[in-house]
């Protein structure tokens, strides 16, 4: 797993010296919990997969009829170069190669690739499975969710000096905190999975 932000981004965002090491722990723990506070609420990962690993898919309800043929829903696939795809069922793979991944130009655009679309043809029966390797993730973490990881992070350290989600300023009186920041909460709206948030 990986943070979205590294320590010194934190630390300049909350006007810490880099060369100050006392609170490095906590700001440590408040980035890796606003990074996984992300990955819950968006349904997915935003890092790449260092190698590639092995993933298989039930045909049913993972298949969408589009026009030019059946689209195989995957996670997330940051990268393509050496993407293996097999169909079958059991311990009986074979590898497939007539498919196109979907949306067209992802990886280029800097987002995942997230289907493969069967040209013309269907997937097979829902007894079949499609067995797919390669790097999961993104191809880089997009900036919205690197400073969505800054905001709740900071806000995360800060907590600790509001008691009971209750702050105060001699300007402003007492606030209580919102449940949700609106600030991160329009940085990774975009990034929603269907049927998450």
């Amino acid at each position: 797993m990986a943070e979205y932000a590294t320590r010194d981004e934190l630390k300049q965002q909350l006007a810490i010296e880099t060369d100050d090491d006392t609170r490095d722990a906590l700001l440590d723990k408040a980035l890796k919990a606003a990074s996984r506070g992300i990955d819950r609420a968006t349904g997915r990962r935003f890092w790449l997969d260092d190698t590639a690993t092995t993933r298989t898919y039930r045909l049913a309800g993972r298949v969408s009829c589009e026009a030019d043929g059946d689209v195989l829903l995957v996670d997330d696939i940051g990268a393509t170069a050496s993407m293996v795809v097999e169909t079958g069922a059991g311990s009986s793979f074979t590898a497939f190669t007539g498919y196109e991944t979907t949306p067209d130009n992802a990886i280029a655009d800097g987002w995942p690739v997230t289907g493969l679309l069967r040209v013309n043809g269907s997937w097979g029966t829902s007894t079949a499975r499609v067995r797919v390797t390669a790097k999961f993730g993104w191809p880089a973490v997009p900036d919205d969710i690197a400073e969505a990881c800054l905001i709740q992070a900071s806000r995360l350290f800060k907590r600790k000096d509001s008691p009971e989600g209750v702050m105060g300023s001699s300007e402003w009186g007492v606030v209580r905190l919102s449940r949700r920041d609106p600030d991160v909460w329009n940085l990774i709206e975009p990034y929603l999975l269907p049927g998450f948030g």
